[in-house]
C-alpha cells in the first residue's frame, strides 16, 4: 500500500510538537500528521530551560512559543541564598498548543488515540489503521526494566494574589522548607506582577508523591511569605524520570524499530529532568535530512539518544549520590554545595557540557555526603543496579 504520509508522529507533547514545528518550515513538502490523545497538544505542562542550553538558532525557532523569561534566577538553602545571572525561559502548554493548531492546521489531529504502533502504521483507538514511511513514537515515559531510575515528582500551582508578590525572578530551588523524607524544594516562577506558578518538588525513589500533602504545602510556602491566594488558575502533576543506571542498546532493542522521542526516548538531562533542550536538538537533527525510511529514522533516533546517554554518565552518578548516599533528609547538602560553585561551571551542568576540570572540581573538596556510603553509591552493586553493569 501506498503511504497517506511521509511521517506519523504519535504523541502531541514537546519533543514531537518541536519536531512538527521544525520540519513545518525546513521542509513544508513532506506529509506529516501529529496525532494528540487529548483536547490540545502539549497537554498540562510548564517546560522551561536557560539561556545557555540551547544555540542562538534554536533561540530564534523557539522564541514564539515562549511565553515568560527572566534575566536570572535565585536559589536558597539553609546556609546559602544565590542570585545567578542568565537568562531563564518557559513555554507553556497554552501558548504551545496555540502555535501548534495555527501552524499545522488539518496536520494535527486531536482527540486521536493511538492503540498499537509499527515502523511505519499507526492503528488509532476507533479503528483506523494509517499507513506512513516512518512512525515516531514520542507519547511520553513509560517505565523500562532496562533503566533504574529515582523520580522528581511535583504538584504546581498557579495562583492569582490578592497583592503583588515582590518576585522579579524565579526562584528555581527552595530547599529551606521541611525536606519530608527526601531532598524537597519549592521552585516558584512570577509569571505577572501577581500571578505565581508554585510547584512543591521532591527527588524521591518511587513516585509516591501525596496531591493533598503536596497542596497543603503550596499553601503554607505561600503563608509563609506573605501572599494571599485567591483564584486558582491552573493546576500540573508530574514524574520527571531521574536516570541511575541502565543498560541502553536493551532499552532500544525494545522499541522493536519504532523510532523514539522525548521522554519514550529516554532524552531529558539525567540530573535535572530538563527536555526542551534534547527536544529541540533532535527536531533540528531530524529536519535538517528527514529520513527516508522507518529504518533509517530509527537508527537516526536511537543513535542520538545513545550518545547522549554517554555524554551523561557523569550526571548518573551524581545521581546515584544523591539518591543513595547520606540521610534522605540531608541530601539537600549536595545541591548546596553544587551551588556555591562557580557560575560558569553551573551554566554548563545544566547545559549538560561539563569539562574534565568542572567534574573534578565537583567531586572534590568537602563532601556533602559520607566519603564512605557515597563510594558504595558510585561503585557498589545493589540488588536495584545489579542488573545494569552496562552503565
Amino acid at each position: 500500500m501506498t503511504p497517506q504520509w511521509d511521517l506519523i508522529l504519535a504523541g502531541g507533547g514537546l519533543a514531537n510538537g518541536l519536531i512538527a514545528l521544525r520540519l513545518r518550515a525546513l521542509a513544508p513538502s513532506l506529509k506529516v500528521l501529529l496525532l494528540e490523545a487529548g483536547e490540545q497538544p502539549g497537554g498540562n505542562h510548564t517546560w522551561s530551560f536557560h539561556g545557555d542550553d540551547i544555540t542562538p538558532t534554536q533561540h530564534a525557532w523557539l522564541a514564539p512559543l515562549v511565553a515568560h523569561r527572566w534575566d536570572g534566577y535565585e536559589v536558597r538553602f539553609p546556609a546559602l541564598t544565590r542570585t545567578l545571572d542568565g537568562g531563564y525561559y518557559s513555554v507553556t502548554s497554552g501558548r504551545f498548543a496555540e502555535v501548534l493548531t495555527h501552524t499545522l492546521g488539518d496536520k494535527l489531529w486531536c482527540n486521536a488515540p493511538v492503540a498499537a504502533l509499527t515502523p511505519d502504521t499507526v492503528t488509532l483507538a476507533d479503528g483506523r489503521t494509517l499507513h506512513a514511511r516512518a512512525v515516531l513514537d514520542g507519547r511520553g515515559w513509560q517505565t523500562s526494566p532496562h533503566l533504574t531510575v529515582g523520580q522528581q515528582a511535583f504538584l504546581g500551582q498557579q495562583w492569582k494574589l490578592a497583592a503583588p508578590h515582590g518576585l522579579t525572578r524565579p526562584v528555581l530551588m527552595d530547599a529551606t522548607v521541611a525536606q519530608q523524607g527526601g531532598y524537597r524544594f519549592v521552585y516558584t516562577l512570577p509569571l505577572t506582577p501577581d500571578t505565581l506558578l508554585i510547584e512543591d518538588t521532591h527527588y524521591i525513589d518511587s513516585a509516591t508523591l501525596d496531591p493533598a500533602r503536596a497542596r497543603d504545602n503550596i499553601a503554607s510556602y505561600a503563608r509563609t511569605h506573605g501572599w494571599a491566594l485567591t483564584t486558582l488558575e491552573r493546576e500540573e502533576y508530574g514524574n520527571l524520570p531521574i536516570t541511575l543506571t541502565g543498560a541502553p542498546q536493551a532499552f532500544w532493542r525494545e522499541a522493536q524499530g519504532i523510532a523514539r522521542s522525548g521522554l519514550r526516548a529516554g532524552l531529558f538531562h539525567a540530573t535535572t529532568g530538563y527536555s526542551l533542550p534534547h527536544a529541540a536538538a533532535l527536531a533540528d537533527s531530524i529536519a535538517a535530512k528527514p529520513p527516508e525510511t522507518a529504518q533509517a529514522l530509527y537508527a537516526l533516533t536511537a543513535g542520538y539518544a545513545q550518545r547522549q546517554w554517554r555524554r551523561q554518565r557523569f550526571f548518573r552518578l551524581l545521581n546515584r549520590m544523591l539518591f543513595l548516599a547520606g540521610k534522605p533528609d540531608r541530601r539537600w547538602q549536595v545541591m548546596q554545595r553544587f551551588y556555591g560553585l562557580n557560575a560558569g561551571l553551573i551554566a554548563r551542568f545544566y547545559a549538560g557540557r561539563l569539562t574534565p576540570l568542572d567534574m573534578a572540581r565537583l567531586l572534590t573538596g568537602k563532601p556533602p555526603v559520607p566519603v564512605g556510603e557515597a563510594l558504595q553509591a558510585v561503585l557498589k552493586q545493589t540488588p536495584r543496579l545489579r542488573a545494569f553493569h552496562h552503565d
